[in-house]
């Protein structure tokens, strides 16, 4: 029996006018409308923003979960479930939502509260290394205080963060085919992020999780688990630690997994993945038109 994943990407894939094919759908609207209770602004209104408000983290992390949330929900109610489900960095948001360890609003309030902390993170960087030497990174990380890996996507593709000098120190001094400055406020998945995970944990303390009905692959630790109080656990570490992405892909297949679907905008993940494990069959379901057939 094929068993197959669903993976949710995270901030980075926004773009927009993202999810307009779903704005009129009655099953999306409802949603929609539940979000702008909570978030006091219209998430159709605000990806369709010609000046790109979806790509602050104020606003991108709110949209990428409804918008990933609502994709998920219709490919469900075509018949179609996953056996296991990650997501990256705010994608594992989704992913505990359809895993059924919390319901739509309740992510959502989360979410709104991680993307006010992390929009107002300031003093940090991060940048993106591709086609790199992994022993001179390795090196250059441990010898320079402040910085660390924050994503570890591929064998060709990862991410640092830190303080800016020390971020620049490592550039200046790892051979890479190309280095790309994210745009971002702060330095995310780093412990410059140590404020922000405190003051989330308060939030977080306040929700109760369920047990998940499929398992959860984290980005701080890539064992499957459906236990609700170690998937607390995790999420409470994602903020301050590194997005383990390259061994989460790794261990899909060792599941079992011979099919990996992201769902939501664009096709970061399975482009990783592709790298990682070129033998899984991999699909993208990023609008209406890309659903499966009733």
């Amino acid at each position: 029996m094929t068993k197959t994943a669903w993976v949710f990407p995270g901030q980075g894939s926004q773009a927009i006018g993202m999810g307009i094919d779903l704005f009129d759908l009655p099953e999306a609207t409802v949603k929609f409308e539940q979000a702008e209770q909570i978030l006091g602004w219209s998430i159709p209104d605000l990806c369709q923003h010609p000046e790109d408000k979806v790509s602050r983290t104020l606003y991108t992390q709110p949209c990428l979960y409804a918008i990933e949330s609502i994709l998920a929900d219709l490919v469900r109610s075509r018949g179609q479930q996953p056996d296991f489900v990650a997501g990256h960095s705010l994608g594992e948001y989704v992913a505990l939502y359809v895993a059924g360890v919390f319901d739509f609003e309740t992510g959502l309030r989360l979410v709104k509260q991680r993307a006010e902390l992390m929009d107002q993170a300031s003093d940090g960087m991060m940048a993106a290394l591709l086609g790199f030497n992994q022993e001179q990174l390795e090196q250059q990380l441990q010898q320079t205080p402040d910085v660390v890996l924050a994503n570890d996507n591929n064998a060709g593709q990862v991410v640092i963060s830190g303080t800016p000098a020390a971020v620049e120190t490592v550039l200046s001094q790892v051979k890479a085919k190309r280095a790309v400055k994210l745009n971002v406020s702060g330095a995310f998945h780093s412990p410059l992020m140590a404020p922000a995970a405190a003051a989330f944990q308060t939030a977080l303390d306040e929700i109760v999780f369920n047990a998940a009905q499929v398992p959860v692959l984290s980005n701080v630790d890539p064992t499957p688990s459906i236990d609700a109080a170690v998937l607390k656990t995790r999420l409470s570490q994602q903020m301050t630690s590194s997005v383990r992405w390259r061994e989460i892909s790794l261990r899909l297949p060792e599941e079992g997994v011979s099919r990996v679907v992201e769902i939501g905008p664009g096709k970061v993940l399975t482009g990783v993945i592709k790298r990682t494990c070129p033998s899984l069959t991999l699909e993208n379901i990023g609008s209406v038109a890309e659903l499966p057939l009733l």
